[in-house]
């Protein structure tokens, strides 16, 4: 299982959110190197993506812009989007003025036109989002044919076997992440999906699954978390990653 996954709760003590501007400075120095994030999901993610020298990418939820970051260093040609003006204030600083950044909800229609991009990336964005219809038909219409949709989600299993007493692994329901980001405690709401759903989701919406991946750490971890990375060829659930091809 994942060596520091939150709790998921209910939602009786506090509100949830899927806010970032709130604590957006505390996240983005958090997950700056992570085990998680910085030598998990990310490493994934660009080891899946291979060579996007030259390639058009939209990075959907960009954050700070520590993928955006990589991606461009590796010659993408990347546009970032995120809903967080804050964010976006921090991904620009880090990205300097130039940087192709705009604010968006994958709720609403993406402001590109048709075919803008060789591969769209949502890395930990989908679980936040209670419907994914109309965001799969966005990042599919802003594909150009033959495009890939990277995806980082959490594993649907993982939330089961750490809340037995939640709901129903193989109903579609919201739940509370006590979540802490730079000693910042925050309640996210995110919505767990059994396998089928997650799958089925893709493939209704036009895409074939080419990759379906469960990666270990990056090279590193162990030295980095040696009390969570036991042996350098640990391995943990937490995330998975999928690669999505839009014909």
């Amino acid at each position: 299982m994942s060596p520091d996954h939150e709790n998921a709760v209910g939602f009786a003590e506090q509100a949830p959110t899927a806010d970032y501007d709130g604590f957006a400075e505390a996240y983005a120095a958090e997950t700056e190197s992570s085990l998680l994030n910085g030598y998990y999901a990310r490493p994934a993610i660009l080891d899946l993506a291979g060579d996007v020298d030259g390639r058009r990418i939209l990075d959907v939820g960009c954050g700070a812009g520590p993928l955006f970051e990589a991606l461009r260093d590796r010659g993408a040609i990347v546009t970032g989007v995120d809903p967080s003006v804050k964010m976006l204030e921090l991904a620009r600083r880090r990205l300097g003025e130039g940087a192709a950044l705009q604010q968006a909800d994958l709720n609403d229609p993406l402001p590109f036109p048709d075919d803008s991009f060789d591969d769209a990336i949502a890395c930990l964005v989908l679980h936040y989002l209670e419907d994914w219809t109309a965001p799969l038909a966005e990042l599919r219409r802003v594909l150009a044919p033959g495009g890939r949709l990277l995806v980082a989600v959490n594993h649907p299993f993982v939330y089961k076997y750490t809340n037995p007493e939640g709901g129903s692994y193989f109903s579609t329901h919201e739940y509370g992440l006590e979540c802490t980001f730079s000693g910042q405690s925050v309640l996210l709401s995110q919505w767990h999906r059994p396998l089928h759903a997650v799958t089925g989701a893709f493939i209704e919406a036009g895409f074939r699954i080419s990759v379906v991946s469960e990666p270990p750490p990056a090279p590193g971890a162990h030295e980095q978390f040696p009390d969570d990375v036991k042996t350098p060829d640990s391995a943990f659930l937490c995330f998975l990653f999928l690669v999505l091809e839009s014909p």
